[in-house]
């Protein structure tokens, strides 16, 4: 085939790479005299009839993509041409190596050098989000480093063009097992969040010299990516950070594009940049003078599975204090009372399987803001950057011993062994639950066992429940509506609820729970988000 001029005008040199769906040629344009790259789909001549559609589709589709991008750092396609019932892409020809040759020549990449590489793959990244690309197979193979040291991203083979009718089979994983973002691997539907982990697992490769997750199949690589953590970078340098910000599991913890480029910014030029810091999980290290707490983390948002920079140890023993039980033996009281027909006053509304019905609530303060949300001030709480109190927030610590941002107005009431803060007297609240004899060492089955009975309620219907891992610990988070009565509240009407459970390394369950009327809840669950990344238990 060497030798061969296709369309006239692109004749073949010799093959300068090869990979599992096709290889690439240097080629001559005798038109415009000039080398070029010219991609061979050799895939489209081994696949049974039913699948070559399907690969002459994603060839097309990765044409498309690369010509929507107009950025200095991704590789320029210049024509998209058939041969022999085949399409054939003609593209810029990098002369260099790949980052994934360099790390096998020389073992590893300096972490500046890294950085900056990275740096220019994530402009690109922007360049392709902004056009409505997703890359979806960012890797060592496909970052490209001329002669001169231009970085390029190419090969968007299995890209996906926003609009486009998807080219995979249902159920299909494509891309580098090695480098597919979590949710990926879940069968979630990517974004650009999916690229950015994938950075971060190049970035880690780079530095390293090795794979974050590779093990001894493809199988056992995805269930790492999805379970488990890699080994903490030890050549990372001003990098480390950066590289577990964008390894976060739950893509809503990871840092945005801007974010992360500011901090490879400053890793490029030797600095560890403190914003990374914001997403790095709690640490403990044990010894000295005991456990030692870093920063706090990004909340959850819709449906979470978070997980953290260190495995996960199994819960200690608890340790005694002086706190109650209650919310397993309390939600069983509640829900005699409303279903068996007793005293309404047993649950003044739906949320009261949270409270010790035996306690008094003394309520300090009245109304709140305007509808009764506390408001952020028109900042909403998801922008705030993790750890940090919103406009017109404050840092309340409350005396038994945990403190959390809280929208300011927000006044407390005791329920015994837990504790609200609400703006108007309990129409909508935050709910703190602290257990440190809990009937369940799993908070995800503790929750379920919890939802179990409150199917009981008025048009109870789960949004979500689901296991995570919340600062550095085991966790669950659920997410459900209801019908409060008027007959078991004064604030009668479709509710929804939001709880974070999660157990502490010494035993201690805690439980975050927030409440509003469901019309409320865009603001609501904004408010829990920003509670979530402002909680801080009480020390050790």
């Amino acid at each position: 085939m060497q030798g061969l001029l296709l369309a006239g005008r692109y004749r073949l040199v010799d093959i300068i790479g090869s990979g599992g769906m096709g290889r690439v040629w240097r080629a001559h344009d005798e038109v415009l005299h000039r080398a070029v790259a010219v991609k061979e789909l050799t895939a489209a001549l081994y696949v049974a009839e039913s699948d070559l559609a399907r690969l002459l589709a994603r060839t097309h589709a990765e044409a498309r993509a690369a010509a929507r991008i107009n950025h200095e750092a991704v590789v320029t396609v210049h024509d998209v041409l058939e041969h022999d019932n085949r399409p054939w892409i003609v593209m810029e020809l990098v002369e260099g190596n790949s980052l994934a040759d360099e790390v096998k020549e020389r073992e590893r990449i300096e972490p500046v050098e890294a950085a900056r590489i990275g740096l220019w793959v994530l402009r690109a990244l922007r360049a392709a989000h902004a056009a409505g690309v997703l890359h979806r197979d960012v890797k060592p193979g496909n970052v490209l480093l001329s002669a001169d040291r231009r970085v390029l991203l190419t090969d968007f083979g299995i890209a996906q063009v926003e609009g486009d009718t998807t080219i995979t089979r249902t159920g299909e994983i494509v891309g580098s097992v090695d480098y597919l973002a979590p949710e990926r691997v879940r069968g979630h539907d990517p974004g650009p969040a999916s690229d950015l982990w994938a950075l971060g697992a190049t970035l880690y490769t780079a530095v390293e010299g090795r794979s974050p997750f590779r093990r001894t199949s493809p199988l056992t690589t995805m269930q790492a990516v999805v379970d488990e953590e890699p080994a903490p970078p030890r050549q990372a340098g001003p990098l480390e950070p950066v590289i577990t910000a964008l390894l976060r599991k739950d893509p809503a913890q990871r840092p945005s594009a801007s974010e992360a480029e500011q901090m490879l910014a400053e890793a490029a030029e030797g600095r560890r940049p403190k914003t990374a810091q914001a997403y790095v999980p709690t640490q403990h290290m044990e010894g000295g003078g005991g456990d030692a707490a870093t920063t706090s983390v990004r909340p959850p948002q819709a449906t979470p599975v978070v997980t953290l920079h260190q495995p996960l140890p199994a819960p200690a023993s608890a340790a005694p204090r002086k706190r109650g039980r209650g919310r397993t033996a309390v939600l069983v009281i509640v829900m005699a009372a409303l279903v068996g027909g007793g005293s309404a006053a047993a649950m003044r509304y739906a949320d009261e399987w949270r409270k010790d019905t035996t306690a008094s609530t003394s309520t300090v303060g009245g109304k709140g803001s305007s509808g009764g949300t506390g408001g952020t001030g028109g900042k909403s709480a998801t922008q705030t950057p993790a750890g940090a109190v919103p406009d017109n927030w404050h840092r309340v610590d409350d005396v038994e011993g945990f403190s959390l941002a809280l929208p300011k107005g927000w006044e407390r009431q005791a329920n015994g062994t837990q504790v609200d803060y609400t703006p108007d007297g309990g129409e909508h609240f935050v709910r703190i639950a602290v257990d440190d004899s809990p009937d369940f060492d799993n908070p995800y089955m503790h929750q379920l066992d919890l939802e179990q009975q409150l199917t009981k309620l008025s048009k109870y219907k789960r949004v979500s429940l689901q296991a995570n891992t919340f600062r550095d610990c085991h966790g669950s988070l659920w997410d459900f509506t209801w019908t409060a009565l008027p007959k078991q509240t004064p604030f009668p009407g479709p509710r929804r609820a939001i709880e974070q459970t999660y157990l502490a390394r010494d035993g201690v369950e805690y439980a975050i729970y927030m409440s509003a009327p469901a019309a409320d809840w865009d603001t609501a669950r904004q408010q829990f988000d920003a509670i979530l990344r402002g909680w801080r238990p009480p020390a050790s």
